[in-house]
């Protein structure tokens, strides 16, 4: 009987579940910081919810694979869950809802170019998700007109400030040797 070939090999499942780790510690900070800043700075809430970006952009940067990022995405939610478990269900969300596009915007280039542009258009994409998202969930239009107006900028920038983060770390681990041969 001939051996099937897994489309994520062991190397590619434990470099995901590494990334996924590491970021998943960062989702967990989030997690914690999430109410202080709803309560104290909601109009900067786009900057946390954009740190969720990094599990699928590092996979992606380092593995160049189909479905490394919504899989990291997940490991990550789940990390983050277990110091957070009331967030499981929004840590599960938006890895999923992330990781979808992360990988949709891949597909469409047939998970061929990997350039920074189609990394940064995933991030634009995410961060106008994000900005109607909070405007609605943290009810901004209470908030005074300029927090209102730093709101957008801060919502669309914070996932493409994460995603250029998130690409320096994935360009070092290639670097490095992670990225198999």
């Amino acid at each position: 009987m001939p051996a099937v070939r897994s489309p994520l090999p062991t190397r590619i499942l434990l470099v995901c579940a590494a990334i996924g780790v590491a970021t998943g510690l960062l989702g967990a900070a989030a997690g914690w910081v999430t109410i202080p800043v709803i309560a104290g700075a909601p109009f900067a809430y786009g900057l946390v919810l954009g740190s969720h970006v990094l599990p699928g952009i590092i996979a992606q940067e380092v593995l160049r694979r189909p479905l490394v990022a919504l899989l990291t995405h997940v490991l990550a939610a789940l990390v983050a869950s277990a110091f957070n478990p009331i967030w499981f269900p929004r840590f599960l969300g938006t890895a999923l809802l992330f990781g979808l596009i992360q990988e949709g915007v891949a597909a469409l280039t047939r998970y061929r170019s990997w350039g920074a542009w189609r990394f940064f258009v995933s991030a634009a994409i995410i961060g106008v998700i994000i900005a109607v998202v909070v405007f609605f969930a943290v009810d901004l239009e209470k908030l005074p007109l300029w927090a209102r107006i730093v709101y957008l900028p801060l919502a669309v920038l914070g996932p493409i400030a994460w995603t250029a983060i998130g690409l320096r770390i994935g360009i070092s681990l290639r670097r490095a040797g992670v990225a198999p041969h």
